[in-house]
């Protein structure tokens, strides 16, 4: 009798690299999704979760830079699903310096069941998602941030949901999906070209959010995240505009954002950047001038630093921050559920 053989070729698994790799529908999906889990797991609406589908399973995390947000919420979500969290950070396994990125991701995807990966070049993760023979997250890269942005999508409809519904005292959130309450916004960036602007922008005009973007004259998005904005924006009727003003930016938004004007790896640039940046942190003085709307919201990826934006601003009720950090929980978890037990997204 001939033995029975197993076919060693796997079919390529599916990543979440950057929210321009998908439509519209499938980031509000994944939106969506992330809000019946938070409903579920804070509500136990319909009921407590007792359905653990990565049990035995393992999601290596990859962390090449710090993280705080990022780290509790992909542990925390793993465990929530039923897996285990294996955090392997710089110090702990030789990503890309004693062994090549190509041989580290071949070795460790052999091994674990999905990897999340917080990089440095965009090109680090795009070789790890090659290489890899299981699901790749992209956790941040210096190119971009999706997972924040999904968050940051999620607390928007939260938000605005609420606020058209009139709803104060309990969460309906999960009742209405966010394809009906995003188009027609308008989000202000007042701050730095980085990989969190230039995931709003492949993300936020594919909604139907129009993005107004000021940011110091020599601080430029790439030019292929700007023509993919462009683009979407053609499509679903949004604006995207580019000022080194920032009340030109701040003019009719409905929400203003901004992040650190010095991240990891730039702390040598601190004194030029202070100086660049100069007049535009965000306080209620400049959005006031800047004549948003009255009814705006702010918001932040955090860490804050008071540079940024003043307490005034970051402690107030028109702040989302808060809310904002805590669905990154509950959008990785979105996407762990969606690549490695649906098998995509």
């Amino acid at each position: 009798m001939a033995q029975q053989g197993y076919s060693t070729q796997a079919p390529k698994p599916p990543h979440f690299i950057t929210t321009a790799d998908y439509t519209a529908e499938q980031l509000l999906d994944l939106v969506h999704r992330a809000i019946q889990f938070k409903v579920e797991s804070k509500y136990n609406h319909p009921q407590p979760r007792t359905e653990r589908p990565l049990s035995g399973k393992t999601l290596a995390l990859m962390f090449s830079k710090r993280s705080t947000r990022t780290r509790v919420a992909t542990e925390t979500a793993t465990a929530y699903l039923g897996g285990h969290a294996m955090f392997l950070g710089s110090q702990d396994i030789q990503l890309g310096v004693n062994e090549s990125l190509l041989d580290t991701s071949r070795v460790v995807s052999s091994m674990v069941d999905g990897i999340m990966a917080r990089v440095k070049g965009h090109d680090e993760i795009e070789t790890l998602a090659r290489e890899s023979r299981v699901p790749v997250i992209n956790a941040l890269s210096d190119k971009y941030h999706p997972t924040q942005i999904l968050a940051d999508l999620m607390t928007i409809h939260e938000h605005y949901h609420h606020r058209k519904n009139n709803v104060t005292d309990r969460y309906t959130a999960h009742t209405q999906h966010p394809r009906e309450t995003l188009s027609g916004l308008k989000a202000a960036w007042v701050g730095d070209a980085n990989n969190i602007l230039q995931e709003i922008l492949v993300a936020f005009p594919k909604v139907g959010i129009s993005v107004a973007a000021a940011c110091p004259p020599s601080y430029k998005c790439d030019e292929d995240v700007i023509e993919i904005a462009k683009a979407d924006a053609a499509k679903t009727g949004a604006s995207v505009s580019f000022t080194t003003n920032p009340s030109e930016a701040l003019k009719d938004a409905d929400i203003i954002i901004t992040d650190t004007w010095i991240s990891m790896g730039q702390e040598e640039e601190k004194a030029k950047r202070l100086q660049e940046f100069a007049g535009y942190q965000v306080t209620m003085d400049m959005v006031k001038k800047g004549g948003a709307k009255p009814d705006w919201v702010f918001m932040h990826c955090l860490p804050r630093k008071p540079e940024e934006v003043d307490d005034e601003v970051f402690y107030s009720d028109r702040s989302l921050v808060f809310s904002e950090a805590e669905n990154r929980k509950w959008t990785i978890l979105s996407v762990i559920d969606a690549l490695m037990v649906r098998g995509g997204i």
